[in-house]
C-alpha cells in the first residue's frame, strides 16, 4: 500500500503513477519536463524513458516478420511524484506534459483499478 502523505489540510492516501507503455512515443518530453521543474543537473533524472527491444516477435500469424520494441518511462529515486504541483492542485510534471497522453496520476486503488483494464501498463509507487 502507498505511502499517507498530506496535500493541503486533505491526509491524502498514497498516490502514484499509471503508465501505459504500449502507447508511448518515446518522445521523451516526461524527462524534460521532470528535469525543468525540479532543475536536476546534468547526469540527474526524476524520469527516464528506457528501451525494451527492438527484438523479432515470433507470432504464428506474422512469420516473425514484425518486431516489438516498447518504450517505458521509469520514475527514479529522485522522484517525488512534483509534491509541490500536487499540493497546488495539479498533475506531476511528467503527466502534464506527456504527448501521448500515456501517464496518470491518482491514487493507489484507482490506478490499480485502471490497471486491470488493460495490458502493457505499468503501476509505479514512490519509496517513502
Amino acid at each position: 500500500m502507498g505511502e499517507i502523505w498530506k496535500v493541503g489540510e486533505i491526509m491524502a492516501v498514497g498516490y502514484g503513477l499509471l503508465i501505459d507503455y504500449e502507447f508511448c512515443s518515446g518522445c521523451q518530453t516526461c524527462e524534460v519536463a521532470c528535469k525543468e521543474e525540479h532543475d536536476l543537473p546534468v547526469g540527474k533524472w526524476g524520469i527516464r524513458v528506457l528501451d525494451d527491444g527492438p527484438w523479432q516477435k515470433n507470432d504464428v500469424d506474422d512469420e516473425g516478420k514484425n518486431f516489438n520494441w516498447n518504450k517505458i518511462p521509469v520514475p527514479t529515486d529522485l522522484c517525488d511524484l512534483c509534491a509541490d504541483r500536487v499540493k497546488a492542485g495539479k498533475d506531476p510534471s511528467c503527466v502534464h506534459h506527456c504527448q501521448a497522453f500515456v501517464m496518470k496520476f491518482g491514487t493507489i486503488e484507482e490506478l490499480a483499478a485502471e490497471l486491470t483494464k488493460k495490458p502493457k501498463q505499468v503501476l509505479w509507487v514512490p519509496r517513502g
